[in-house]
């Protein structure tokens, strides 16, 4: 699903990723855990070619940074979910229409939409709230808003970029069950985090960015 090979990306002069390998297999949940600032923004967007390495290959699917013509991201993107931390809801809009908004701008017919739409909400236990404003949730709701949005379009791959760093231990654990049901079912996912109380709770395989490497790190080393 994801191969990164001798990845390097420097900003101002600084190298923030250097000489760094990573895979991922379909259908596998990985943690990405670091320190802040060591880079983990920085390969999520490498992922969904939002940047480009300045050495390396990215392979994302059948897709790779050095092929990848600009006209042909979009089409990647929607083979990917992405989850970000402070929930880039639209405001002016009910549930129902920040999720289907994923699915108006891929052009899907509006009697597919309606399902694929509800669908996604059911998953996610917001069927009942489709009609309510982004404002008129909790920090929880709003986040399984945003991961009903990243589901809509059955993503082979989920990018998650601190799904709980805005909510409380409850709402955390919530999202966290999500995640692991939403992965149950085939969905490969990586999820960056600081969250290591979760990430005990819910183990899976962890991997350590730190001084522009990566590597793999067991759960009783320290992370």
């Amino acid at each position: 699903m994801i191969e990164l090979h001798n990845i390097s990306v420097s900003f101002d002069g600084q190298d923030v990723l250097s000489g760094l390998n990573f895979t991922l297999k379909n259908g596998e949940f990985v943690y990405l855990v670091g320190p802040t600032g060591a880079g983990k923004s920085s390969l999520l967007r490498l992922l969904y070619m939002d940047l480009k390495p300045h050495n390396g290959v990215v392979r994302v699917a059948e897709y790779d940074s050095e092929t990848t013509k600009s006209r042909r991201i979009p089409l990647l993107r929607r083979r990917l979910g992405i989850v970000f931390q402070d929930f880039k809801l639209l405001d002016d809009r009910d549930v129902y229409e920040n999720v289907a908004f994923a699915l108006y701008v891929t052009n899907t017919k509006k009697s597919e939409i309606k399902k694929l739409v509800l669908q996604a909400l059911a998953d996610v236990g917001l069927s009942h709230k489709r009609g309510q404003m982004p404002n008129e949730l909790s920090g929880g709701e709003q986040q399984r808003v945003v991961i009903a949005r990243a589901l809509v379009n059955a993503p082979s791959l989920l990018l998650a970029d601190e799904p709980t760093g805005n909510l409380d231990p409850h709402a955390s654990s919530e999202i966290m069950e999500l995640l692991r049901k939403i992965n149950m079912r085939g969905t490969a996912i990586l999820m960056a985090t600081h969250n290591y109380d979760l990430v005990r709770k819910y183990p899976a395989r962890i991997v350590k960015l730190e001084n522009g490497k990566l590597f793999d790190v067991e759960l009783k080393e320290r992370i």
